[in-house]
């Protein structure tokens, strides 16, 4: 099944999507499209530790991810006025602008949830199996 809504000026992205995820009961998605632009972008880098925040006029790039009611985990690429392109791990605090128009994609026969992983010390995505009867 898929799933297209747009999200407007003030909603925060991250959190908009993780609500949508929930309140529709999606197992296990992936987001397939994002296209709008931010006016404040919280991003974590490659270190898994440390955030950063911009503020400025952004346009999204590339919105990419999995996404299930239990566990949304995104990256996002966003290019400035200047066209330079920055990126990483989507957090909350990342605010739309004028639009964003999100596109996801429901799986079948899976189901997305999170476990810890001690190796990395994050909770990761964990996959079921769903039996389709």
């Amino acid at each position: 099944m898929t799933h297209a809504f747009r999200l407007h000026r003030g909603d925060d992205l991250l959190e908009s999507i993780r609500n949508y995820a929930q309140s529709h009961a999606l197992r296990a998605a992936v987001l397939v499209s994002g296209v709008g632009c931010v006016s404040r972008a919280v991003l974590r880098d490659a270190s898994g530790v440390t955030t950063h925040e911009l503020a400025g006029r952004y346009e999204i790039v590339s919105l990419t991810g999995t996404v299930s009611a239990a566990r949304t985990h995104l990256h996002v690429a966003l290019a400035g006025e200047d066209l330079q392109t920055v990126g990483g791990h989507l957090c909350a605090g990342t605010i739309v602008n004028t639009t964003c128009e999100v596109v996801l994609l429901e799986l079948q026969n899976v189901a997305f949830s999170k476990v810890y992983d001690p190796q990395t010390g994050y909770n990761e995505l964990s996959i079921q199996p769903v039996d389709p009867s």
